[in-house]
């Protein structure tokens, strides 16, 4: 996706909080929200070029977005709400041949006690997708989640659920970052996420990761990377 913002080039100084970051820009030191909750520490380090969006309004704490981090001579789109856009959009565009042939695509859908990112319909077969954004690397190798996650847990159980009751699901890793070449569920940080991964695939979910190609102006899901559980 063509990303429309008014950006600003700054450098990463300080993240007091998981919310705000302070940023160098032009020499000024502004306050700006960061849009996820994840560590991000191998990428925020003092120093970092970071790419900031400018929405100036009076409802808002800060008028500043983070977005994007570079890394490697890189940029790293870090903005936790973009992967579901991403997804829909490379979904309707036949990108991921794996969910393609779908002919309606819904966002956000309730099922049972359940909210799924995406839900994929053709006929009379229903796909559930859920989908997460993937902002860490190591040695050009992609991983989730860079902090341990409940949340994250529960939505691998549901889909195993979903499957148990007669419906297709997949879990899709989106990797924010163009030169992943493969994406493990992170063990280190959340064994029982990544245990959790494998009982999916176990029960038949999908397991699901493709990278980006990311620049200061666009966003957009490119091709399958492997996935080694």
């Amino acid at each position: 996706m063509t990303l429309r913002y008014d950006i600003r080039l700054g450098t990463f100084i300080s993240r007091p909080n998981r919310f705000i970051a302070y940023i160098d820009v032009d020499g000024e030191e502004i306050k700006t929200h960061v849009p996820n909750t994840g560590r991000l520490r191998e990428l925020l380090l003092p120093g970092t070029p970071v790419i900031l969006s400018y929405h100036p309004s009076e409802n808002r704490k800060t008028n500043y977005e983070l977005r994007m981090v570079k890394k490697n001579d890189f940029w790293v789109s870090i903005d936790s709400q973009l992967p579901n856009t991403l997804a829909y959009e490379a979904i309707s565009n036949n990108v991921i041949k794996e969910l393609s042939g779908y002919n309606h695509i819904k966002r956000e859908v309730t099922y049972q006690n359940s909210r799924f990112d995406l839900q994929l319909v053709r006929d009379d077969q229903i796909c559930f997708v859920e989908v997460k954004g993937v902002t860490l690397e190591r040695d050009g190798w992609s991983y989730f989640p860079d902090a341990p996650t409940e949340r994250g847990r529960k939505h691998i159980d549901e889909l195993i659920q979903a499957v148990k009751a007669g419906y297709r699901a997949a879990l899709l890793f989106v990797v924010q970052l163009t030169y992943a070449k493969g994406f493990t569920p992170n063990k280190v940080t959340d064994p029982d996420f990544a245990e959790k991964v494998k009982e999916a695939k176990n029960a038949g979910v999908e397991i699901l990761s493709y990278r980006c190609i990311v620049t200061p102006s666009e966003v957009k899901i490119t091709d399958k990377i492997p996935v080694v559980l």
